[in-house]
């Protein structure tokens, strides 16, 4: 075969590769990307949830001293008794 053939046969193939990688290389760089997006969309989600159970944790131990004041009070008084 000629030589010159040769080497057109394998530059050929090589800029196919090299083709084919830079559409990888863009690809995953996008997927990069949207990834990245949604682990910030995540974290928000985390950090609104966890202010929220902050939120409802605070309205529960306000609810329990509530309950528990009064309940105290009463059986002190009438251990008193």
């Amino acid at each position: 075969m000629n030589p010159a053939a040769d080497w057109t046969t394998q530059l050929d193939e090589l800029q196919d590769k090299v083709e084919r990688l830079v559409l990888r290389h863009a690809e995953a760089r996008r997927t990069q990307q949207l990834l990245q997006q949604r682990v910030q969309q995540l974290e928000a989600e985390r950090d609104s949830l966890r202010q929220r159970l902050g939120e409802a944790r605070g309205r529960v131990d306000h609810l329990l001293a509530r309950l528990q004041g009064p309940a105290d009070d009463g059986a002190a008084q009438e251990q008193g008794r």
